[in-house]
């Protein structure tokens, strides 16, 4: 990724991708694959990220983080009609030409490989971005994270909500905590998505996956039907408006244990992301949910690895009383300081958990300074100075 994963101001200009590249073969029915899957499968191939597709350019693909164009001609938009258009299933196809947009997952061969596909107009024109998804559920292990992370799957309640820009992973790390649960506790574990993009084996748990527009009519109706369905744990995908944020929290408060996600760059900044759903009116009812209900916030950023191409860095922020009464009391201000007080408890916040990766060998001191909210406190936590929270009770 660029220095800030493709949404920051420093995206290189797009480089050439090395080697050649063959032009895309008209569809050949007998084969049993659409046309765009050759796109797909050099994505695959070459293990990328994300595929980039515009009017005007070739194809692109971020590889290493970084955006670079292959060695073919540039899309016409012909080619993208007859490439994309032919991917959608009615209803898709219908979003699209209402709402300019359409997600979707696409899935290459007998589930080799699945996509996260975002198709939409700009200046008239089709455009696609697609990441990739893994077909495997990564472990906590393999992915890097702290050991926390386990802790946050033994609630029986409430709601942990992971914090983060797109492309930052969340959706990864939510796979693998429920996954970690599928392994350990005979549950039932109800997933509502869109789309679906990890698709889980039933191991000690067992899992019903939910996707929006295929499976149900829309989030009000499955996160509705969900506390019917007698689920242990629910995912309920993106926290994106009152209603799901209401459903979710209602979930937590019957008994349910709820994962979710939302855009926040950090854990303490989510309380007001969630805040800002609603009217002002109702912020004070709002934060008296989210001090009974919320177990913990996991915020998370990918940055550039030395050992892999990406590594997460993680916050984490849990409920405990001293946290419960800040967001009560609504003094937000004074959760970061919090945070340090309590990395005993498994808590962490960016600057301490950059320096650990550091340490440990997963990325260089360059690339934790840019990504650090505050490069001043993380050189002095590299000298051994500690930067503790104050003036909190």
């Amino acid at each position: 990724m660029s220095s800030h994963g493709g949404h920051g101001d420093k995206t290189p200009e797009p480089s050439s991708l090395a080697g050649n590249l063959p032009d895309i073969p008209q569809h050949d029915p007998t084969k049993g694959e659409p046309e765009a899957n050759k796109l797909f499968r050099m994505v695959m191939k070459l293990e990328a990220s994300d595929l980039h597709l515009k009017v005007g350019q070739p194809p692109m693909m971020r590889l290493r983080g970084d955006i670079r164009r292959a060695d073919m001609p540039p899309m016409t938009q012909e080619l993208m009609e007859r490439l994309l258009l032919p991917l959608l299933t009615p209803r898709q196809r219908k979003i699209l030409d209402e709402e300019g947009g359409v997600d979707y997952c696409h899935v290459v061969g007998k589930d080799e490989c699945r996509f996260r596909v975002s198709l939409f107009r700009q200046r008239g024109k089709l455009s696609l971005v697609s990441r990739r998804v893994n077909n495997y559920i990564p472990s906590f292990k393999d992915l890097g994270l702290p050991d926390t992370i386990e802790k946050l799957c033994k609630f029986s309640e409430g709601l942990v909500v992971l914090a983060g820009v797109t492309g930052s992973g969340k959706s990864t790390t939510i796979a693998a905590m429920l996954d970690y649960i599928n392994d350990s506790e005979p549950l039932h574990i109800l997933t509502v998505e869109d789309p679906i993009e990890f698709t889980f084996t039933d191991r000690k748990s067992y899992i019903n996956q939910r996707e929006i527009g295929i499976d149900v009519r829309d989030w009000h109706k499955a996160l509705k039907d969900a506390v019917r369905q007698d689920p242990d744990v629910i995912l309920v995908g993106e926290l994106r408006d009152v209603e799901t944020f209401e459903a979710a929290v209602h979930a937590a408060e019957t008994g349910h244990l709820v994962f979710g996600t939302i855009h926040a760059s950090s854990a303490p900044t989510t309380i007001n992301r969630i805040l800002d759903l609603f009217p002002p009116e109702k912020h004070g009812a709002i934060r008296k949910a989210l001090a009974n209900n919320l177990k913990a916030i996991v915020a998370q950023k990918l940055v550039k690895g030395l050992k892999k191409s990406r590594v997460p860095t993680n916050e984490i922020m849990i409920v405990n009383p001293t946290i419960k009464k800040l967001i009560e009391q609504g003094q937000d201000l004074k959760l970061a300081d919090a945070i340090k007080l309590f990395y005993e408890e498994g808590m962490v916040d960016f600057t301490e958990n950059l320096k650990r990766l550091v340490d440990n060998g997963h990325i260089d001191k360059a690339t934790a300074l840019e990504w650090a909210p505050d490069p001043e406190k993380l050189k002095m936590a590299f000298k051994g100075i500690k930067v503790t929270g104050g003036g909190i009770l």
